[in-house]
């Protein structure tokens, strides 16, 4: 059963030395995932599944002691996936990655942790399905959501501007804030897709594994630096 999540974005910005100089720009963003973080410890899981976009179309699954780095950004630093032995036969996806370091900046000593990346374009039933497979089993689960909002929120976005994407990121806020699993299963794919919202196949599966938890929401962040929708949401 689900018995709490965290949402955070996924960018490499997040890790400092990929940020440089710019870093202390996003300080706040870093103190509100250690914030949604540390819900998740207060919820004693017995297991953490960290999800978030993939490369593949599909669902593809990460043990605990998976690695990553942020060479491919510019920087030499490695992530593990909890507390394993670092011999995962792939490589983090550059989300997962994120999510490992985040963890690890939060020093979380809890729940053994797992990765589940998910495809850009993966059809909201199949997200859904995932979901709840993850809280079919017994135990208590936990999960750390990655993703972001529309890459298209102003002129310098990487998506360019399109007029769309804040009436999008609008609706996924809030039903990241409310832990709203009907709204986040109504978010349009092919909409999302076009504007570059790579959070919301990773939210959908959020929204299949809290069906029936009866979890509430916090939203602890939003903005749109960079001209990509960041948020921030706890839910337990």
């Amino acid at each position: 059963m689900l018995v709490a999540a965290a949402v955070c974005p996924c960018p490499p910005l997040l890790v400092p030395d990929v940020a440089a100089g710019a870093a202390p720009e996003l300080d706040g963003l870093r103190t509100a995932c250690s914030d949604a973080i540390a819900v998740l410890a207060a919820s004693r899981p017995d297991r953490l599944v960290v999800v978030g976009p993939g490369h593949s179309e599909g669902i593809e699954r990460y043990p605990e002691g998976s690695v990553g780095d942020f060479r491919g950004f510019g920087v030499d630093v490695g992530v593990r996936l909890g507390a394993g032995d670092g011999t995962g036969d792939r490589p983090l996806p550059a989300s997962l990655a994120v999510g490992a370091w985040l963890l690890a900046r939060a020093r979380w000593a809890g729940a053994p942790a797992e990765g589940l990346a998910v495809g850009e374009r993966l059809a909201p039933a199949r997200c859904a399905d995932a979901g709840r497979e993850l809280a079919a089993p017994p135990g208590r689960l936990a999960l750390l959501v990655l993703g972001d909002g529309s890459a298209c929120r102003s002129l310098k976005a990487p998506g360019y501007l399109d007029e769309r994407s804040a009436p999008f990121d609008q609706r996924a806020a809030r039903a990241l804030g409310a832990a709203d699993t009907a709204a986040l299963a109504a978010l349009d794919e092919h909409l999302a897709y076009e504007l570059k919202a790579a959070g919301r196949a990773p939210w959908q599966v959020l929204a299949g594994a809290a069906e029936g938890a009866g979890l509430a929401g916090r939203l602890l962040y939003e903005d749109a630096p960079y001209g990509v929708g960041y948020f921030v949401a706890a839910w337990s």
